[in-house]
C-alpha cells in the first residue's frame, strides 16, 4: 500500500514573503512537492498568472464552492476570499505525493482542525517594522489598507502556537532551505512511520 503524502501548510502574515519563498523552493531542482494553487476573488496583481499564482474566480463562484463543501479551507481577508480546492489535495496525497499549500493564517487554523497530522510551518518577518516596509514597498495598497494589514499581522503572529515550526524570512534562500530541511526531517518522525513498522512486526513469521 502506497504511503500517503504529507500535507505541508505554509503560511504567515500578509507581506512576509510567502510567495517569494515558495517560488524559491519550487525553482530548485531537488524538491519533491506538488503545489496546490489556491483560489481567490481578488484581482490579479501585475505579473500574476491565472492557474499559476492563483485561480482567480468570482465571489459568486467561490461561495458556490463553499456551499458544496468543495474547499479544504477558506478565509475572507480584506474583503476577498482565499481558499484551497479539496479534490486536488486529496487526489495528490493519495498518490503518495507531498502537497504544499501556501495560504493565509485563518485558513491554516481551519486545516489544523480537519487535518491535525499536517505539517504546519509559519513564515515570520524579522520584525514588524520590516514587515510594514515590505508591504509599503509593494506599492499596491492604500495607507488605510496597509494599516489594516499591520493590525491583522499582529493578531496572526499571536497564532504562531498553532504551528509546528517557525521560520524567519531574513534571507529568501536561507528561509527556503530551512523549510525544505524541516519537511525532510518530518518524514522520519516516529508517529508518522510507526504504522509501517507495526505492519513489519505483524507480518514477521519465524
Amino acid at each position: 500500500m502506497k504511503e500517503r503524502g504529507l500535507l505541508i501548510v505554509f503560511s504567515g502574515p500578509s507581506g512576509v514573503g510567502k510567495g517569494t519563498v515558495r517560488k524559491e523552493i519550487f525553482d530548485t531542482p531537488n524538491h519533491a512537492f506538488e503545489y496546490s494553487v489556491s483560489a481567490t476573488t481578488r484581482a490579479p496583481r501585475a505579473g500574476e498568472v491565472d492557474g499559476v499564482d492563483y485561480h482567480f474566480i468570482s465571489k459568486e463562484a467561490f461561495e458556490e464552492k463553499i456551499k458544496n463543501n468543495q474547499m479544504l479551507e477558506y478565509a475572507q481577508y480584506v474583503d476577498n476570499y482565499y481558499g484551497t480546492p479539496l479534490d486536488y489535495v486529496n487526489k495528490t496525497l493519495d498518490e503518495g505525493k507531498d502537497v504544499f499549500l501556501e495560504i493565509e493564517v485563518q485558513g491554516a487554523a481551519q486545516i489544523k482542525e480537519k487535518v491535525p497530522d499536517g505539517l504546519f510551518i509559519f513564515l515570520a518577518p524579522p520584525n514588524l517594522d520590516e514587515l510594514k516596509a515590505r508591504i509599503i514597498g509593494r506599492g499596491t495598497d492604500a495607507p488605510d489598507v496597509i494599516e489594516a494589514r499591520m493590525q491583522t499581522a499582529k493578531k496572526e503572529i499571536e497564532m504562531i502556537t498553532l504551528y509546528d515550526y517557525a521560520v524567519v524570512n531574513d534571507e529568501v534562500q536561507l528561509a527556503a532551505e530551512r523549510v525544505k530541511q524541516i519537511v525532510s526531517a518530518e518524514h522520519f518522525r516516529v508517529n508518522r512511520v510507526m504504522d509501517k513498522y507495526q505492519q513489519m512486526i505483524n507480518n514477521f513469521t519465524k
